[in-house]
């Protein structure tokens, strides 16, 4: 199990979680943020420090947003991402989050 970013994060991108993420497994997108679900070691130091309420555990995410479980672990295999984020934007997103209005 780990921890999902859902659609609040999208065009907010706030980056808290990401100071408080221990092992750098939040990568960043061009409009939200990715949990590496093989890096994540489900400590939930993020999910309180994000202003958007956009993280949850995988097994409690809303059905409304169950999507994005699959949509981080696609993000991060379809560009290679792993070893630990370097906060850099990647500059693309999942299709997901490309059919989505901008905020």
């Amino acid at each position: 199990m780990s921890y999902v970013i859902g659609d609040a994060c999208i065009d907010i991108m706030d980056r808290s979680c990401m100071e408080e993420c221990p092992v750098a497994c939040i990568y960043i997108g061009d409009r939200m943020a990715y949990i590496h679900p093989d890096e994540c070691v489900d400590c939930g130091k993020c999910m309180p420090a994000c202003p958007s309420e956009a993280i949850n555990w995988e097994y409690k995410m809303p059905p409304d947003q169950a999507p994005f479980t699959a949509a981080a672990a696609e993000f991060v295999a379809e560009h290679g991402l792993g070893g630990g984020s370097d906060e850099q934007p990647i500059g693309v997103d999942h299709p997901i989050v490309d059919e989505r209005r901008p905020r």
